[in-house]
């Protein structure tokens, strides 16, 4: 996926929408932030859930972070490959290492959301 083409949250995951199917990730600078990631907890098919909300999480050596929802809706599919193949946020933060795909509920939560060009001026603004 082109990370150009994608909306952002402040708290790095990303989302492209297909349709009323939208696709959930972590960006490559949250997987930097993270580094030595060891677990990923995702939620099971038909699971709900509500934009802002935690819908999982990650681990890495350092700390527990929560996966905070980018829009609402009903879990359709799960990356079954991360929870062995951590390395998949690394190599391929906006490709092979998606994490859910939703049905979208509201898709005008998509307002709500960053452009990448917005998201990189946050970055930025985090590092300091």
């Amino acid at each position: 996926m082109d990370p150009a083409s994608l909306n952002y949250t402040k708290t790095h995951e990303w989302v492209a929408v297909e349709g009323d199917i939208a696709t959930i990730g972590i960006s490559d600078f949250a997987v930097h932030l993270l580094s030595d990631l060891v677990y990923a907890d995702l939620p099971p098919v038909g699971k709900k859930i509500v934009q802002g909300q935690p819908f999982g999480e990650v681990e890495s050596v350092k700390a527990v972070s929560d996966l905070y929802a980018p829009v609402s809706g009903e879990v359709t599919a799960r990356n079954e490959k991360l929870p062995d193949n951590l390395d998949l946020l690394t190599s391929s933060p906006f490709g092979d290492g998606w994490m859910v795909k939703v049905r979208l509920s509201s898709p005008g939560e998509l307002s709500n959301l960053l452009s990448q060009t917005a998201y990189q001026s946050h970055c930025e603004a985090e590092k300091h």
